[in-house]
């Protein structure tokens, strides 16, 4: 006989407001609770398992996208700028949207489907931005092509990925959990050279040195780091030098330099992004836009020296000089918009 499954009553939470990521239930669930979601995103703060996509305007302003094209979101993460583009098509056209987080595109795209885009004018594919060419030899040449570098908030607040020192969870950091090397493992493979060199390279770190030796100490005396906060103690211990004024602050930077410089190493961002500015211009129609948001001064530098170098070589018949910034407007409702830069290029 079938029995009925037991009705499990949510956990709850101590206080007024949740904490912890997986007690938001509310706003882990837009679709059922708009209010609350609102009232989030009005406080300046971004729902967790959402994503608050950043220069939309500026981005379709550049763009020009008319209906009919096609277009491709090399970094589809929570679809905003992905829906917005569509939403300019009128349902002529096409777009194709890559991600490499086979985790957060399902979700986007059922999400996508809600709102009427299927497979007609939406094609995503679980692929790396490095491999446009291979999605412009099944597609033809696009019209449009934008990529977002930045870390979608989805993963930077799931504590499970590991993308963040604020919360406790495993040192993880790869856009694809099912692939490749986990930070926790680099660490354990990496010298201390290395290390240094990857925090100095990767996140302009200033105390690279200090990091890397409370590291490797901490691996000698056969102690872990394995999770996130374990991370950020050998962090601490290894400022604590700074004055007890000052220390708050700088642990806090250099925590945030150190997951980046380790989920930049993780991804091998910095190869990914180098392979996908070459290959951009050859999947680009003739007088094809692109639009490129980047989140720190290594992505930004290596999107400037393309965008210069293929314009003197005729392949770019104009670029964006200087870099558009979000407005102040727009940082003061989405504190993440602050670092952003974006530039943009026409081909010939």
């Amino acid at each position: 006989m079938n029995q009925e499954k037991e009705h499990k009553r949510r956990v709850r939470y101590s206080g007024t407001h949740p904490k912890k990521y997986s007690e938001k239930y509310k706003e882990l669930q837009p679709e059922k609770y708009g209010d609350t979601i609102s009232k989030v995103i009005q406080k300046g703060s971004t729902p967790a398992g959402m994503h608050i996509s950043i220069c939309v305007k500026e981005i379709l302003d550049f763009l020009q996208i008319q209906p009919g094209q096609k277009g491709l979101d090399a970094t589809l993460g929570y679809g905003g700028h992905t829906l917005e583009m569509l939403k300019c098509l009128k349902s002529q056209g096409h777009i194709y949207a890559l991600d490499v987080d086979p985790i957060e595109s399902a979700k986007t795209k059922e999400r996508l489907e809600r709102l009427g885009y299927g497979e007609d004018i939406l094609t995503v594919q679980l692929q790396n931005f490095a491999n446009i060419d291979k999605v412009a030899e099944e597609a033809g040449l696009f019209n449009f092509v934008l990529a977002d570098l930045g870390v979608s908030s989805m993963q930077i607040d799931n504590p499970e990925r590991g993308f963040s020192y604020k919360h406790e969870g495993p040192l993880d950091l790869r856009m694809n959990p099912q692939k490749g090397t986990s930070a926790a493992e680099r660490l354990r493979e990496v010298s201390r050279e290395e290390l240094e060199g990857m925090l100095i390279e990767n996140s302009d770190e200033p105390y690279a040195e200090e990091i890397s030796k409370a590291v490797m100490a901490r691996m000698k005396r056969g102690e872990k780091i394995e999770t996130t906060t374990q991370l950020k103690n050998v962090i601490e211990e290894a400022l604590s030098f700074i004055p007890a004024s000052e220390r708050k602050e700088a642990v806090k930077k250099s925590c945030q330099r150190t997951f980046q410089a380790l989920r930049i190493d993780v991804n091998s961002e910095f190869e990914v992004l180098y392979e996908f500015l070459e290959k951009l211009p050859h999947v680009l129609a003739p007088g094809g836009r692109t639009a490129i948001l980047t989140f720190h001064s290594g992505e930004d530098r290596l999107v400037k020296k393309s965008f210069r170098q293929l314009k003197k070589q005729g392949i770019y018949r104009e670029i964006s000089e200087e870099v558009i910034r979000p407005s102040a407007e727009e940082c003061a409702r989405n504190s993440r918009a602050r670092s952003t830069k974006m530039r943009w290029a026409i081909k010939a």
